[in-house]
């Protein structure tokens, strides 16, 4: 994959994780949501590696 397409791809990536942080309401996310997250998180960092 060219540079530019991981670049996109990592944008999408950010901009999904943002949305779904937005969307969470504090007094109805388990502990689940955010296991969820922490995995995004590690996709994101483990493409930057790439």
């Amino acid at each position: 994959m060219a540079q530019q397409e991981q670049i996109q791809d990592l944008k999408v990536r950010l901009s999904q994780f943002v949305d779904r942080i937005e969307a969470l309401d504090p007094e109805e996310t388990s502990v689940e949501d955010i296991d969820r997250l922490i995995s995004m998180l590690e996709e994101l960092e483990n493409k930057m590696k790439e």
